[in-house]
């Protein structure tokens, strides 16, 4: 499985990065920075906004991560805010777009990461000394760098070593007085001759858009609609990752399988799984949903009168089915049975 690609970067540009990289490690801009202290880096070429959040007051995971547009802006902030969800959906660190930053073990470190460091005649020894960058799309593994997100973390490293120091110095000069609406500092670059300028604006954080068209096979809505609904009958409906890397060829960014399941409340029996495959993006995974949804109650050959579901996400999904088949939708803070059944699956895939 493969995704359109830019060439990996150029011996130049590993150069400017991995430049960049020591001299934030020697900064280490983390012992004063919390990840919520986030300030903003634009891409002269793309104009995209960068949020970025710096890990690594613990002496845990040092990092410098770029959260890219507004939709991981408020991912990120939904789960700072709910570190619980994490633990029973730990793909979702992944499933914001980013540019990292890190320092970790050698023995982290691929043999592609080492032959550039190699190439570029560098030597780093000890623990969290090693740099290492990493893409992170939505429905995918980390992955590697290309050209322009080489080009990107350069400059937003490069800001930190410009930014980090303001905050040392009068922290309230520059953070945001609200952490969703912001206003946010952001670099912005302009071209003077063959020079970028960077100078600071401040912008309140949009809201996010994701425009889905949801697939739907209308003979099959309709008979499922006549279906009978079983009395009292209610079940639980979640859509996870499963940490099982399907990938193409050594090439090929690995992607993330996701499953869409059900299982009976009051039994806990599983009712129906779908594996499904980001084909490229994971938004066309969340587009099938519905589709997927009418096709398990066919195959039950009944409809339940209630749909537990833990996220408003998916709620709003299920939400345009409800009104077509008459159940209810309920967002619940914990399942009776789906967890374990989920733990059962995975442990076999």
């Amino acid at each position: 499985m493969t995704t359109q690609r830019e060439p990996s970067p150029s011996l130049a540009e590993w150069r400017s990065l991995y430049d960049a990289a020591i001299r934030i490690k020697e900064l280490a801009p983390w012992e004063w920075m919390s990840e919520a202290d986030m300030f903003c880096v634009q891409d002269p070429e793309t104009r995209e906004i960068g949020y970025v959040s710096v890990t690594g007051a613990l002496g845990e995971h040092l990092s410098i991560t770029a959260y890219l547009g507004a939709l991981a802006f408020h991912k990120f902030w939904y789960i700072h805010q709910n570190p619980e969800h994490v633990y029973t959906h730990p793909e979702e660190l992944m499933e914001m777009r980013q540019l990292q930053a890190s320092f970790e073990d050698r023995s982290e470190l691929t043999k592609r990461d080492r032959d550039v460091i190699k190439k570029l005649g560098l030597k780093f020894r000890g623990r969290q000394a090693w740099p290492l960058f990493r893409s992170m799309l939505p429905g995918y593994f980390p992955w590697h760098l290309e050209s322009w997100e080489a080009r990107f973390l350069t400059h937003i490293l490069e800001q930190t070593l410009e930014v980090a120091p303001r905050l040392m110095e009068d922290p309230d000069a520059i953070l945001p007085d609200d952490v969703i609406e912001g206003p946010y500092l952001i670099r912005t670059p302009r071209q003077q001759g063959e020079e970028l300028v960077w100078g600071d604006e401040w912008r309140s954080v949009p809201k996010p858009e994701l425009t889905l068209a949801l697939a739907m096979d209308t003979e099959l809505l309709e008979r499922v609609a006549r279906l009978p609904k079983a009395a009292g009958a209610s079940v639980e409906m979640d859509f996870f990752a499963i940490f099982a890397k399907i990938q193409g060829s050594p090439q090929d960014r690995p992607v993330l399988p996701y499953i869409l399941m059900m299982v009976d409340r009051g039994n806990g029996m599983i009712l129906n799984f779908d594996m499904m495959i980001p084909s490229p993006h994971l938004a066309d995974v969340w587009e099938q949903i519905p589709y997927k949804t009418v096709e398990a109650f066919a195959k039950l050959g009944a409809l339940p009168q209630v749909v537990y579901v833990q996220n408003e996400f998916l709620a709003s999904l299920l939400g345009s089915l409800t009104d077509s088949l008459g159940f209810e939708v309920r967002v619940t803070s914990a399942f009776r049975h789906l967890d374990e059944a989920r733990e059962f699956l995975s442990s076999r895939l």
